[in-house]
């Protein structure tokens, strides 16, 4: 699988949502959003859900979130969360 990192925590709204969209519109079956927000981005996680797609949102302990977002809705994305230790 192919990661696409979008690292948004130091980003103003509405570009993680904008720049978190353009990347789903490029998503294929090998593909996956690995977007890093300061906040929970309820409205893209909804959307994404609405349009069929494989949804992940976690909080880890520093408080920023993790959210994963797939076409393929057979892959396990827990499986793809990044510790803290490992983000690029």
């Amino acid at each position: 699988m192919t990661r696409l990192l979008l690292d948004a925590r130091e980003m103003e709204h509405p570009e993680p949502l904008e720049k978190a969209i353009a990347i789903l519109r490029g998503l294929d079956e090998e593909s996956y959003l690995y977007m890093l927000h300061r906040r929970e981005p309820v409205p893209l996680t909804a959307l994404a859900r609405e349009h069929g797609l494989n949804a992940l949102v976690r909080c880890d302990e520093q408080g920023e979130w993790h959210i994963l977002i797939s076409r393929n809705r057979d892959i396990d994305l827990e499986a793809f969360l990044l510790d803290r230790d490992s983000r690029a």
